[in-house]
Parts: structure tokens; C-alpha cells; sequence
């Protein structure tokens, strides 16, 4: 479904500046953003995927993963295509590097109330907007928090976190928790390997923690590429630094998508993370995508 977007202006020439990521599109007539799922239609932005799911699942709330919040509890669980980065290396590309630009997936419609039915009938605690980037799907995510919110249910995001302070803002009456990938500290990474920038990510972090929204981090470790000692010891000291008891999910790679040299990350690497961790002060550490030992 086509709705008008919220959180952007206008500009000269019938161009939009979409304000809900760091990207900050600029937008001429006819053309969509990075994300693929947002186009500007005559001088006004519109997004192109509201209501419009690709995927829906109850989830055990840990998947996301949420190990400290409402442990034990089921997730409703939702995601339209589209992602604001281009990771070489992702793990879900099928449906986050499809957009409407290319018609290569058409979803199907589930509108927020029937989503809010959907999460009470299966007994869910919360509803979890995640598998792609909700930022992106904003607008649907937003319209659908506000109503789990009267109907006492909780809201998750599962979140690259390169939103802007103003979408959070917004959100954050209705946002209960997030999962945040954290998935290097070095700019380059972010450049190279996602087609964005680190600062962004941290800047949202650390806004999400004053706010008071539940916060749990995951880092995916790539091989050769953000495993060494001194990488984990700077994402560890920035999270010990913010809060000791923030959780950190440590996560096994394996090759996918462009990045299919990279071998998968050695359960020794993740055990060598968790051990930077401890030293940093961290007291909530867990390995991810293995049996954890």
C-alpha cells in the first residue's frame, strides 16, 4: 500500500529530504531513497510498503535476540522489504536488498490492526518489528506501535540503528525495547562493508539508553574483518562505558550474499570476545548462531 510518508521536507524543485534515517536522502521527482521503498511522487514523499509484509512469525522473544527482556515470552514478529544498508555480508539479503525499484518480491497485506489481532491471538507479550530495518518501514511500524500500546502489548525494534534522533523521538513513546547491531567501531567497515557511517549508530545507542528504551546489543564477527582484540575491546568499553549491564550479543558469521570469501567466524574468535568483554566489565555476554559453551 502507498501512504504519505511522515518525517521529511520539501525543497526547491519538487525535491524531499527524507529525515527518517542518517542517510537523509535527498529526493528528485520520481525516484526513491537508498532504501528503495520510499519515493518522492510529485514533490511528496510516500512510503511504498505500508502494510505491505513479507514476513510474519510468533517468535520466541530471545530470536530477536532479547535475552533480558520479557525472557520466556513469544514475539509477534513483522518485516517489509527494503534496508537502508547495503552490507556485503548480510544474512537476511533475500528480503533486505529487495525493492520496489526492482518488483522482484511482492508481499502480502497485514494492516496494523490486524496485526495487533494476530499477536494477541498467538498469546504474544510484544510485537517485534525486525528480519529488515523498521526505520525504513517506519510509518506502518509507528501506526502499528500506537495501537499495541492501548491494547497492552510491548514494542521491539530489531534495528541497524542509523535512525535519526528526530524518528526516534517520535517513536519513543511507543518503543519498549530494541536490539541494536553494533557491527564494528572503525568508520571504514561502516563504509565499506554496509555503505554507511559508524558515528550515526552510536549517536542512536546512546540517545535510546537516556530515553529509557530497553537496550541489548548484537555484533556480528566477520572474519578478517572485525575480529580482532583491540576491535572488541573498543565496542566492549563503549557499551561498559554507557552501562555495564547492557547485553552483548556476540554472533558467528558464516558466508552469504557478496561476501562469500569470508570463512565462518571460529568459536574460538567468539570465546576471545567474550573474554575482552569480561575484562572490560560487561556482565551480560552471550554467543550467538552457536550452542553456547
Amino acid at each position: 500500500m502507498i501512504k504519505q510518508a511522515m518525517l521529511y521536507d520539501k525543497l526547491d524543485n519538487g525535491r524531499v529530504k527524507c529525515n527518517l534515517c542518517a542517510h537523509c536522502c535527498k529526493i528528485s521527482p520520481d525516484s526513491s531513497g537508498i532504501c528503495g521503498v520510499r519515493k518522492n511522487k510529485d514533490g511528496e514523499l510516500y512510503t511504498l510498503v505500508y502494510g505491505d509484509v513479507i514476513a510474519s512469525h510468533v517468535d520466541p522473544i530471545e530470536k530477536k535476540p532479547l535475552y533480558h527482556f520479557l525472557p520466556g515470552s513469544y514475539s509477534y514478529s513483522i518485516a517489509t522489504i527494503g534496508c537502508n544498508f547495503k552490507c556485503s555480508f548480510c544474512q537476511n539479503w533475500e528480503i533486505s536488498q529487495a525493492s520496489k525499484r526492482q518488483d522482484a518480491l511482492s508481499g502480502y497485506e497485514l494492516m496494523p490492526e490486524e496485526v495487533v489481532r494476530e499477536a494477541k491471538k498467538n498469546n504474544c507479550k510484544s510485537i517485534s518489528y525486525t528480519y529488515t530495518e523498521p526505520t525504513i518501514f517506519f510509518e506502518y511500524a509507528y501506526d502499528t506501535a500506537r495501537l499495541a500500546k492501548k491494547e497492552g502489548l510491548y514494542n521491539v525494534f530489531v534495528t541497524n540503528g542509523y535512525m535519526t534522533k528526530e524518528t526516534l523521538n517520535v517513536i519513543k513513546p511507543y518503543l519498549d525495547a530494541a536490539n541494536v547491531d553494533l557491527k564494528s567501531f572503525r568508520e571504514d567497515f561502516y563504509r565499506e562493508m554496509c555503505g554507511a557511517h559508524l558515528k550515526p549508530v552510536l549517536d542512536t545507542i546512546e540517545l535510546m539508553k537516556k530515553l529509557g528504551i530497553w537496550v541489548e546489543i548484537t555484533t556480528l564477527v566477520v572474519t578478517g574483518k572485525n575480529d580482532s582484540d583491540n576491535e572488541f575491546k573498543d565496542i566492549a568499553e563503549f557499551i561498559a562505558n554507557l552501562d555495564p549491564g547492557i547485553p552483548w550479543h556476540i554472533s558467528r558469521f558464516h558466508p552469504d550474499f557478496k561476501y562469500l570469501e569470508g570463512k565462518p567466524t571460529p568459536i574460538d574468535t567468539l570465546k576471545r570476545a567474550r573474554d575482552v568483554g569480561k575484562k572490560a566489565g560487561l556482565r551480560n555476554i552471550h554467543l550467538g548462531n552457536v550452542i553456547e559453551v
